[in-house]
């Protein structure tokens, strides 16, 4: 067989629909060259680059099927939720369709059709996705109550303008409540009924909302969420990312960042400003997680009870 016409450069790495790639000029006789392999009907590929966005692979599965949108786990990715995803062989996208709507069956896709509104449906560089909070909702399918509730707590916690561009949370409480109250008897509303009652805004990671579930849990006062340190003077300090300012006690959850040499010696000076201001700092890390968070809750504890805290008081 002829060596095939080079495609233009915009199709060589990427996924694309024949749609598209037609438009652009590449002929049908070119599409139906061995080099390009189907990844379903109407679109192709080349030589995907390893790496590539999401955005840039599941594009084309959702423009070649009408009335549909990314949803599920694959919202979530696009959406920067943090859900911890299996990685397919080959790679398997979540797609919505409306209730009622045509099945659909196709390679590398797996299509939920159910009730749909026009007002949960976004658009993320030009890819219709469901919002956050139905995007919430739809995970409680399959996630459990914990990692429903991480998901919420990044859902409405506010963001910092500064790191991340924006200023307002994906989504506030309501809007998830608005949620379940829509689509009552809708597959896992019981798990999210659970999970919105232990949504809090100010969790600023995973680990931060699957340490305070642990420390609630486990009988301990519920901590406060990245509360700034009043001094009394009225000086505002650091915002420790759980607090007890009653009992004078910041808890700082120590993620992979903090070995590098210039968070240490952050965290050095944020340790000695505890003790200039009279507080006591609990440091957790990622050891302290396991077997349910026992050894973070122990020294959670350990603390309150040195601070004059008592159970049952």
């Amino acid at each position: 067989m002829k060596t095939a016409r080079p495609l233009p450069d915009d199709f060589q790495r990427r996924p694309f629909t024949v749609v598209e790639a037609a438009a652009a000029g590449v002929s049908l006789k070119r599409l139906r060259h061995q080099s390009l392999a189907a990844l379903g009907r109407g679109i192709r590929v080349q030589s995907p680059t390893p790496g590539l966005p999401l955005c840039v692979r599941v594009r084309p599965f959702i423009e070649v099927n009408e009335r549909c949108a990314a949803s599920h786990l694959t919202a979530a990715e696009l959406g920067s939720l943090p859900v911890r995803q299996q990685k397919e062989a080959p790679p398997m996208y979540h797609v919505i369709r409306p209730e009622g709507a045509a099945h659909l069956n196709r390679p590398h896709v797996i299509v939920h059709r159910m009730k749909l509104y026009d007002d949960e449906i976004t658009l993320l560089d030009g890819i219709p996705i469901t919002t956050p909070e139905r995007t919430w909702l739809d995970l409680a399918e399959m996630l459990t109550v914990d990692q429903l509730v991480v998901a919420g707590d990044s859902c409405v916690r506010m963001p910092r303008p500064e790191l991340e561009g924006r200023e307002a949370p994906l989504c506030s409480l309501q809007d998830l409540q608005r949620m379940i109250d829509r689509h009552k008897g809708k597959r896992g509303i019981r798990k999210a009924k659970e999970a919105i009652a232990l949504i809090r805004v100010g969790s600023d990671s995973p680990q931060e909302s699957l340490l305070r579930l642990a420390i609630v849990r486990a009988g301990l006062p519920e901590p406060e969420l990245n509360v700034p340190i009043i001094d009394d003077a009225g000086t505002r300090h650091h915002e420790p990312d759980l607090s007890y300012r009653k009992y004078r006690i910041g808890v700082e959850y120590e993620g992979e960042l903090h070995g590098e040499e210039g968070q240490i010696v952050r965290d050095i000076a944020r340790s000695e400003k505890y003790i200039a201001l009279g507080w006591t700092e609990v440091r957790i890390s990622k050891r302290h997680m396991h077997d349910d968070a026992k050894a973070a809750v122990a020294k959670v504890r350990t603390a309150l009870l040195q601070a004059g805290w008592r159970p049952g008081r």
